[in-house]
């Protein structure tokens, strides 16, 4: 009798077989009977299930190499057309790998890299998954979800773009400097001409009453010994 009988869990559907074709799919969950040594039973799990693809190299429209992985959520909605095609999760794993592999590359060589590194990347994923479900229906699976979790720029492109940014930097701080340099030289002169009117204002002021500019400059002395800490004389 214990071979007759099999067990459902919530989480699961199960599919009854004999001599190779299915003749019953149970979705319920709960206590089931099949006939012993005629009758097998294949579960197949109802949850949301996942595969990922590791990074692979692709090429954008413009020309451009970006380093992207992805993942794709799935649930068996047919379990004797999933079983007759690709009877487990590993064969599913393999032949849903390929084809979200494959939408990748098609779709990401029709955009460029800025729009895949931009809010385009939604339209994207949403274009990825519609291919990749259209093709994943001849085995009883739905597609609901696909991501693209990293979009990077391969080493040496990142080398080659930190170098540009690095030159400009460069660049840009040897310009502030040649900028800076002019600004002291401009106000150099100013200074030099300055200097030049108070001394003509000073031997004018010399002709004109020698005494008095005697006077002035004691002053001045006076003014900047003051300015100092030692008030000594």
């Amino acid at each position: 009798i214990s071979s007759s009988l099999f067990s459902v869990d919530q989480r699961q559907s199960a599919v009854v077989f004999q001599f190779g074709e299915a003749v019953r799919t149970i979705e319920n969950p709960g206590l089931n009977i099949k006939i012993p040594f005629i009758q097998n039973v294949e579960f197949f799990d109802k949850r949301l299930l996942d595969v990922e693809v590791e990074a692979k190299e692709l090429t954008a429209a413009d020309g451009k190499r970006v380093i992207v992985d992805a993942y794709a959520k799935f649930q068996i909605n047919n379990p004797v057309m999933f079983y007759k095609t690709v009877h487990d999760y590993q064969g599913v794993k393999i032949r849903l790998t390929r084809n979200l592999e494959s939408s990748m590359r098609k779709v990401i060589g029709k955009i460029s890299l800025s729009s895949l590194l931009s809010q385009e990347r939604i339209n994207v994923m949403l274009n990825i998954l519609n291919q990749v479900d259209g093709e994943a229906k001849s085995f009883g699976i739905d597609v609901v979800d696909v991501r693209i979790l990293r979009a990077d720029l391969p080493k040496e492109n990142s080398a080659a773009i930190y170098r540009r940014m690095q030159t400009a930097r460069e660049k840009e701080a040897t310009q502030i400097r040649a900028e800076g340099q002019e600004e002291s030289v401009h106000a150099q002169i100013i200074k030099g001409d300055g200097d030049e009117k108070a001394a003509k204002i000073y031997n004018s002021a010399y002709s004109v009453d020698p005494e008095f500019y005697k006077f002035y400059r004691s002053l001045l002395v006076y003014k900047n010994s003051l300015k100092k800490e030692d008030t000594n004389f």
